[in-house]
């Protein structure tokens, strides 16, 4: 494992936490480390829960430095979610200054010097961190990776972009593994790491760094929020990565006439982020696929075109079950072309079969959007007794609907864009208009609470 006190110690002469004192960050760091090593003999279940970055990052490399088993948690789940986290982990120690989560079995019920260990009964290091992922069920879970997964995905990021530093301007949260990466590759790598407020952006306070060497992490939502409001800003970054939910061929096009220099990727928390990247020159010159494996990385497909990975950043199976699997298969379908880009076409579980006939969300979704009459849409399949499923969209009109403009009226405007691009069974049978999309932090639908608006 890597010595991160020693690293830290080290970086701590060097003004690379912008907008706040590294040597005071390496104390802080020091001082819970010491307490932790202090007051427990023996390494105690950990869950991180803080909404300060700095003080977040602090308690995940001081528990990581004391070889405390780790657990990454949002301060923004609501009671029906910590409900799940308490009785899936069962924490022992609870560290952050976040007034949500419930209080655990105090430490003496549950056993001062309590051992971790996974279902399995194998014996294995205490110091592995769990980072939490929602997937699209709603069901959270903890993916579990280690120092080597993770610092084998900053490696591959290394060699892939040919960078010895790596500089990062994070907006993403800290637990998610988006965010948590940005801050790992800045760490080892020598790279300058700077921490935002998202918020502050949306209310046009921006930074005063100047972006020409950072990398910036975002999701499609995001992508849009700049494309419509600052995109003379977003140019000037040396990469835009974008990742965590797909982007329509639409939004790639208006970043591409903003000539930002995206980055479309493909990763997962699984993955320890991106493991396919495009590379901003190629995005600019027309190219709209995912991009090309980072080193370290190998993609297979099966027969029915469902991606298979194999990487040394791979997670080890979903907390409490540790697995060693050689190979992970996803939920997402793709291919490779002749220059060994990979392209993404759609997630095997959101295929909705009406008819007999199986049908591509995402198809239909960006043939809405190229209408240009919504600024978002969603199209599901829902349980019918005739058809199997029905296609149904929910969508975000542009315009509002008013007495002159209802959302039939808009709904018609869209129908006739649209039925002269798709087959006739691909054309939604029932339409909803909302004003919002359900969406995660990273841009991923909520599909539960979709399914429960057509109710």
């Amino acid at each position: 494992m890597v010595n991160l006190l020693e690293l830290l110690k080290k970086r701590s002469q060097e003004n690379w936490l912008i907008g706040y004192d590294s040597q005071e960050f390496y104390h802080l760091v020091d001082k819970i480390y010491t307490n932790l090593q202090t007051n427990y003999s023996q390494p105690l279940k950990t869950l991180i829960v803080n909404e300060n970055p700095i003080t977040f990052l602090a308690y995940f490399l001081a528990v990581s430095a004391a070889n405390f088993p780790v657990f990454l948690g949002n301060s923004d789940w609501k009671a029906s979610e910590w409900e799940q986290v308490f009785n899936l982990i069962k924490p022992e120690l609870i560290l952050g200054d976040n007034p949500h989560p419930p209080t655990p079995l105090s430490l003496k019920e549950r056993g001062k010097n309590a051992p971790f260990n996974f279902k399995i009964g194998e014996i294995i290091p205490h110091n592995y961190i769990m980072i939490p992922t929602g997937g699209t069920s709603g069901q959270i879970k903890f993916a579990i990776h280690s120092w080597k997964t993770l610092t084998s995905s900053v490696t591959a990021f290394q060699q892939y972009f040919e960078l010895k530093y790596l500089h990062s301007f994070c907006i993403l949260p800290l637990y998610h593994v988006s965010g948590l990466m940005q801050f790992l590759r800045c760490l080892f790598s020598g790279g300058k790491f700077a921490l935002f407020d998202y918020k502050s952006l949306k209310n046009d306070i921006y930074p005063t760094i100047n972006p020409e060497n950072y990398f910036i992490s975002l999701v499609p939502t995001q992508l849009q929020f700049f494309l419509a409001n600052n995109p003379q800003w977003l140019a000037k970054f040396k990469t835009v990565l974008l990742g965590g939910a797909p982007a329509s061929s639409l939004l790639l096009d208006f970043a591409r006439q903003h000539k930002i220099n995206l980055a479309p990727t493909y990763g997962m928390t699984e993955t320890a982020s991106g493991i396919a990247i495009l590379k901003p020159q190629d995005f600019l010159n027309g190219n709209n696929s995912t991009g090309q494996i980072l080193p370290k990385n190998k993609l297979e497909f099966t027969q029915n075109s469902v991606i298979k990975i194999s990487s040394g950043s791979l997670f080890m199976g979903y907390y409490p079950i540790f697995t060693k699997n050689k190979y992970f298969q996803t939920d997402d379908l793709g291919y490779f072309d002749e220059q060994n880009y990979l392209h993404i076409i759609g997630r095997n579980s959101r295929k909705i079969i009406s008819g007999g006939e199986n049908i591509s969300p995402e198809e239909i979704e960006n043939e809405i959007l190229a209408t240009g009459l919504v600024q978002d849409v969603c199209v599901i399949g829902v349980q019918d007794e005739k058809w199997g499923e029905i296609v149904t969209a929910i969508y975000v009109s542009l315009l509002p609907p008013t007495p002159l403009n209802k959302g039939e009226l808009i709904e018609e405007q869209i129908k006739a864009k649209i039925q002269q691009k798709l087959s006739k069974y691909k054309l939604p049978k029932k339409w909803l208009q909302v004003t919002e999309i359900p969406r995660n932090q990273q841009g991923k639908l909520n599909f539960k609470l979709l399914k429960s608006m057509l109710l």
